[in-house]
């Protein structure tokens, strides 16, 4: 069994993109996050110590995205559902969604979204 945790729209400020612009200004990114965690005692219990804090995961999801700059946000959403899955071992699938709000784009757009899906190996 399991059960999921979603974080939606965490915001950071990051300097990610292919274009020189991009890497000197910097814009906003937004990451949605879908953990399919393992069940366990926690569920029943109330138990934090059988739970993913999932106040670590936005630190650590801040901590990646507003890292070394990437040229691709796909590398960039594989790189978090890595990091994820790495450091929290009850999560077992990580399917992460970077949106790019300002992507440099001549048209109407909201944004441009890659969803990434990583399983535990």
């Amino acid at each position: 069994m399991s059960y999921t945790i979603r974080l939606k729209n965490c915001s950071f400020f990051a300097y990610h993109g292919v274009l020189q612009s991009e890497t000197e200004t910097g814009q906003r990114f937004h990451v949605d996050l879908d953990l399919t965690v393992r069940k366990t005692d926690a569920v029943a219990d109330d138990d934090i110590s059988g739970a993913v804090h999932y106040g670590e995961v936005f630190a650590l999801v801040e901590q990646v995205v507003t890292g070394p700059p990437l040229k691709l946000i796909e590398h960039l959403a594989g790189r978090i559902g890595e990091e994820i899955c790495g450091n929290f071992p009850l999560v077992e699938e990580a399917v992460v969604t970077v949106r790019k709000p300002s992507a440099p784009i001549p048209g109407v757009l909201d944004h441009v979204e890659v969803v990434v899906t990583t399983t535990r190996s």
